[in-house]
């Protein structure tokens, strides 16, 4: 008996050493696979990475990015990735902040103590486009879900990221409000950022989940489509800031200097002008707005 239980003993020793040592690998990895920046905005000596999708692709990171830089003297480094993937590079401490629209993860990663000095930014919300033949008849939808259930029911193209990005997490959270499991011919997973997915979409004659803001900027990659589905509560998109614990990467602090700009006064005023100039009406709602649907 006590030599049974030697062995038990030293095989669940081993077991957590082998955990251990998996954990420190990929860990190793990440340190030593860091993800390569898309763009540096600013020119001062300091700098923080910052990973989001969205409002780099639209340009918006780059006009808070250089306006910070003015005051502090701080380049920023952005990282390409959606609000899943940004979330996973903040965990692994591989960079100082992260913009996203996830508010469940968000709150998971408060609760487990790894995301900090979260801040309400902005908002936007999500249309649904589609061919202008609208074959689902989701033009006559109740509700989000309703426009969903319909798409489903006449299996009509529907184009889907697939990439865990917040528009997928959304997405999947309609489906399973519809009580419909995605699946068959008809739904198309590009794995792919907004812009490249709606390019799809429009080859594809296909329905799709857009933040207004992209198609705000960039309908005119898709021709063939139009807003076919708006105005659920649901479908308004908010923004959140994080930052890493205080000492976990080496830029944390000037991280959390940005977000502090983009919250204040100046911030949000970049936030709430930008796009008019090009596009007639601004790209982003500001914080005081997107307020009243947090949820």
């Amino acid at each position: 008996m006590a030599q049974y239980q030697l062995r038990s003993v030293q095989l669940w020793r081993g077991l957590l050493a082998g955990l251990l040592a998996t954990l420190g690998l990929h860990t190793a990895m990440a340190q030593n696979n860091p993800p390569k920046p898309e763009a540096i905005y600013g020119t001062g000596s300091k700098s923080f990475k910052l990973a989001t999708g969205s409002p780099g692709e639209l340009g918006l990171l780059q006009a808070l990015g250089e306006a910070f830089d003015k005051k502090e003297g701080a380049r920023l480094i952005w990282i390409k990735a959606g609000s899943g993937a940004s979330l996973n590079l903040l965990k692994t401490q591989q960079v100082d902040m992260i913009m996203v629209h996830a508010p469940e993860a968000v709150n998971k990663a408060i609760a487990e103590g790894w995301a900090t000095d979260r801040t309400l930014i902005g908002s936007n919300e999500f249309y649904i486009v589609g061919p202008k033949s609208d074959p689902a008849n989701i033009k006559a939808a109740s509700s989000g879900v309703d426009a969903y259930s319909r798409i489903a029911k006449v299996q009509a193209k529907f184009i889907s990221r697939g990439d865990k990005s917040g528009t997928h997490q959304k997405e999947m959270d309609i489906w399973k409000k519809a009580g419909i499991p995605p699946e068959g011919n008809w739904y198309i997973v590009t794995n792919d950022f907004m812009t490249a997915s709606l390019k799809k979409a429009n080859a594809e004659n296909a329905y799709f989940m857009t933040d207004s803001s992209t198609w705000v900027a960039e309908k005119e990659v898709a021709p063939q489509l139009q807003i076919l589905y708006r105005g659920d509560r649901f479908l308004v998109n908010t923004y959140d800031a994080l930052a890493a614990p205080a000492g976990s990467t080496p830029d944390r602090d000037i991280a959390v200097k940005f977000i502090q700009f983009v919250g204040s006064n100046e911030g949000q005023t970049i936030i709430q002008n930008y796009g008019k100039s090009q596009y007639k009406e601004p790209l982003y709602n500001d914080a005081a707005y997107a307020k009243q649907y947090v949820h």
